[in-house]
């Protein structure tokens, strides 16, 4: 069921206007009480403010390996402030977009917050990001101000000056008497929130690009507040006592949600890390006593793989998501530490995850089962439901959904209602879904089906191993061949030898049929600015031997 919109409070409907047509929309159920919202919200105020009266200024909001401490109460002072330099000074109408590029910092969140607070639409940005993957966002979402770490300015400029030369720039962090920080002194901190509608469009969350080209989703003001509701509350279950880290920056919406909508919401503290690599993320898990930690599978790899895991005993919860975590990984995390890591889904264009387990509910192999508020199937080839036990791609739906700005791929993610996210799985009798790949990493070689992560994950546990990446290589005998990318431990030579090592130790793990039959060894993977793994650049480096060696055919 697709609602009829409210009375939009934006002043400049650019967003509105640019909402895929409602006959594309994929269905939209509010089924639990806490899903059950007014016609009027905005997101900032249920985040900070009513927080704020619940808990008292007080209490810590945000905090820094540095040792900044933000209260909730300094936190709101701030967001206000900013909120008025946004309208006072910039002219910021209800509706604009106001661009962010940050990494992880308590000054992003203020600024976030405030933008919603005025009525603005938040178009976050990976402070990793270059010019060139700037670009095709500001052109796609126009914002009218873009706020700068006052570190990461150069590519705003560059992007300004050839692809949008009315936006204001505005620093933060400086020296300069224009810095935004510094206009805030002059400002009293009190600010009336603006009174947006619950489906006003409050933020553009551009996808990760693990395809190769981003797409830009559109969330209301409730949806923000819907994974909380549903993930945030039945599943993660935060409180006041909390104190949550997570690897991934702000503008990814797993970021987002685990450190700012979840623990703002239970009064509990985010520490923001702006990067850490595996070995600094168990250190600082340890040394701050962080009791919920968020990162991907391939960070808790390799805390294991150094022998770094005891400086997690003390987290209450562990979180993966991002890609799928092998069964080995939780495994032995649960042996050592008897934590029992809270696996799950999601995707940008429904915000944050919508399948999972935690407890004594989780199944370890199995991601889950749909979390309160959502509803999830299989999808066989014309698009009905399949069986229990048959694979099939994965259909969600729940009280957020896909909205793409302006892209006919709006028509690829939507079926029938059901937003259909590109993942194979099967679901079994019990209603737990079990991942086996992604639609266009499931390799057919020889007739047979063969899940690409199910490989990797057996390549991964061989000694050697790093990490793993396989896609299909086009073979004129079977179709395709399992084909593996592999990075080796630091002084492991990658030869025929190793390969073949490789090889046999898979056919041990794995039916036999399944073991790659190439194997090439690289010093790194590529991955996109969120960790995500790029395996359309591994599969454009056989395309293009295969154009090369076509063409030298041909001449």
């Amino acid at each position: 069921m697709t609602l009829p919109l409210s009375h939009s409070a934006h002043v400049d409907t650019f967003t509105r206007d640019h909402l895929p047509p409602a006959h594309l929309w994929p269905a939209i159920e509010f089924t639990t009480p806490e899903l059950d919202y007014p016609d009027r919200l905005n997101a900032a105020t249920e985040l900070i403010d009513i927080p704020l009266s619940q808990y008292g200024p007080d209490r810590p909001a945000l905090r820094t390996p540095a040792g900044e401490v933000w209260t909730y109460g300094e936190l709101r002072t701030r967001a206000n402030r900013i909120a008025q330099v946004l309208t006072e000074d910039l002219g910021l109408v209800p509706g604009q977009r106001i661009l962010l590029r940050s990494p992880n910092t308590p000054w992003i969140v203020a600024c976030w917050l405030a933008v919603l607070k005025a009525g603005g639409v938040v178009v976050t940005t990976m402070a990793a990001l270059r010019a060139r993957e700037i670009t095709p966002i500001v052109e796609r979402t126009l914002p009218s101000v873009a706020l700068v770490d006052h570190r990461f300015t150069q590519d705003m400029y560059a992007v300004r000056d050839s692809a949008l030369p009315s936006l204001t720039v505005v620093e933060y962090g400086g020296t300069g008497a224009e810095d935004l920080i510094t206009r805030l002194t002059a400002k009293s901190g009190e600010f009336t929130d603006v009174d947006t509608a619950a489906d006003d469009v409050a933020l553009l969350g551009p996808t990760s690009g693990s395809t190769g080209v981003p797409k830009i989703t559109m969330h209301f003001h409730r949806d923000i507040l819907s994974i909380d509701n549903t993930f945030g509350r039945h599943t993660l279950g935060l409180t006041p006592d909390d104190l949550v880290a997570c690897t991934a920056p702000l503008a990814f919406t797993f970021g987002l949600g685990m450190l700012v909508v979840f623990p703002l919401r239970a009064g509990a503290c985010a520490l923001l890390t702006e990067s850490a690599t595996p070995l600094e993320l168990a250190e600082t898990v340890q040394r701050h006593g962080v009791t919920v930690l968020a990162t991907a599978p391939t960070a808790y790899r390799a805390i294991l793989r150094e022998g770094a895991e005891q400086q997690l005993a003390k987290l209450r919860t562990g979180v993966s998501a991002g890609e799928h975590i092998p069964h080995s990984t939780w495994e032995q995390l649960h042996q050592r530490l008897g934590l029992k890591i809270v696996d799950g889904i999601g995707a940008t264009e429904l915000l944050h995850i919508f399948i999972s387990a935690a407890g004594d509910d989780i199944r370890p192999g199995s991601t889950g089962r749909p979390v309160p508020g959502y509803r999830a199937t299989v999808l066989g080839p014309d698009g009905e439901e399949v069986p229990p036990g048959e694979p099939g791609r994965l259909g969600v739906i729940g009280p957020v959904g896909c909205r793409y700005l302006d892209d006919p791929r709006q028509q690829d993610y939507v079926l029938n209602g059901w937003n259909v996210t590109g993942d194979i799985f099967h679901k079994d009798q019990d209603g737990y879904f079990h991942y086996h790949a992604r639609s266009d990493n499931m390799i057919v070689s020889s007739g047979y089906n063969i899940g690409g992560p199910e490989v990797e994950a057996a390549i991964d546990t061989h000694r050697d191993v790093v990490e793993s990446a396989v896609v299909a290589r086009p073979d004129s005998e079977r179709g395709s061949i399992v084909c593996a990318f592999v990075v080796l431990r630091d002084g492991v030579p990658g030869d025929a030898a190793k390969a073949k090592e490789i090889q046999d130790h898979v056919k041990q793990v794995l039916a036999p049929y399944k073991y790659p039959r190439e194997v090439r060894f690289h010093s790194a993977l590529p991955r996109n600015t969120s960790g995500k793994l790029q395996r359309f650049a591994l599969r454009k480096i056989i395309e293009d031997e295969q154009a090369a060696t076509e063409a030298v055919a041909e001449s």
